[in-house]
């Protein structure tokens, strides 16, 4: 952690005097967007005021509106983990957790889930079975199902709004080109891969008028799944409608990639078969490599943005830029296959 860049609250939180609940060992994570305070049974997220364009936290009015939107978006899938929205104060020059004073940041209490059965833990661990992915489908068809496909919702998966999600990636990675891992062929065959598929209009009108467009969850990622006697999928994005209403397939193609990622293809294929038998959704094959590639170009290019985050440690860093060489080499191979899966 580099000391000089973390926030004087931030700070205040590593002390274990700051909680008034007992606090053993705090650890700090870091994303982009979000300062993780793991402390004792409970985890505290403080969101960073940044604007990276699709994603806006940099008025503590902000910060507060989409505290509100993280609890109640979340609780359709986590009802009992998200336990309410805290505060930061200050007064005096100090700070307090849920104190009187000058609100300086507003942040969300959660219960802290058992890290052994974190789902990016077990498939490092090789302790991922087929049957954690079957409660998977069986939590996601009926959330989906709920999810309803009203007209504003559906609006969110034609070509105009998808385009706009999947082009403004490579505007935002522009200033990366060069870097490990996004050299300048591979950004362009990913664009030209991208611009040409986005050409095929009848496909998307054909997802929107079967009703796939939900508002679905956004980060369907192996970090943000917990599977311990309950199945646990939270933290979706709650930044934007536009990135979380999507079609079906986008969504679930966010966690076969991230199977892909961590070398278990096998694995990754049998989440989508059951999914489809569980849905019977038998079109979202003919977009999923599509979605694949668009979640592992996103997957890289946050990895980027994190690791020129001005408070990261020198090791993190360099593991995020591996990380994102690894995203960008993945999305260009799903510009290979893409077209050719048959189901």
């Amino acid at each position: 952690m580099d000391q000089e860049n973390i926030p004087a609250y931030i700070h205040y939180l590593m002390d274990a005097d700051a909680y008034p609940h007992p606090v053993a060992e705090i650890l700090l994570i870091q994303t982009h967007i979000s300062f993780v305070v793991l402390a004792g049974d409970y985890v505290y997220k403080w969101k960073k005021p940044v604007d990276f364009g699709f994603v806006n936290f940099s008025t503590l009015a902000r910060r507060k509106y989409y505290c509100g939107q993280e609890l109640s978006l979340n609780r359709r899938l986590c009802p009992d983990i998200y336990l309410g929205m805290v505060t930061l104060t200050r007064a005096g020059g100090s700070f307090r957790l849920d104190g009187a004073g000058e609100i300086v940041e507003y942040g969300v209490k959660m219960l802290r889930m058992p890290a052994g059965r974190m789902m990016d833990r077990l498939m490092q661990d090789g302790l991922l079975v087929e049957s954690d992915l079957d409660g998977i489908v069986a939590k996601l068809v009926p959330f989906y199902e709920r999810g309803g496909s009203t007209g504003r919702v559906g609006k969110f998966g034609g070509v105009r709004e998808v385009s706009r999600s999947v082009l403004e990636n490579f505007d935002q990675t522009q200033r990366f080109i060069g870097e490990r891992g996004l050299e300048h062929g591979r950004f362009c065959n990913i664009r030209d891969f991208a611009v040409g598929f986005l050409a095929n209009h009848r496909l998307f009108e054909k997802r929107m008028a079967e009703g796939k467009i939900r508002d679905c969850h956004g980060d369907l990622h192996a970090a943000n799944i917990c599977l311990a006697d309950e199945i646990h999928i939270f933290d979706c994005i709650e930044f934007s409608r536009r990135l979380r209403c999507v079609d079906i397939a986008a969504d679930v193609a966010f966690l076969a990639m991230d199977l892909d990622l961590h070398g278990l293809p096998n694995f990754s294929e049998y989440f989508i078969d059951q999914f489809i038998l569980a849905s019977g959704d038998t079109g979202l094959a003919a977009v999923l490599d599509f979605y694949k590639c668009y979640r592992a170009y996103v997957r890289g290019k946050i990895n980027l943005l994190t690791a020129v985050d001005v408070g990261l440690d020198v090791d993190k860093a360099e593991q995020c830029r591996e990380r994102a060489g690894r995203c960008f080499a993945l999305a260009e191979s799903y510009t290979r296959s893409a077209g050719g899966r048959k189901r």
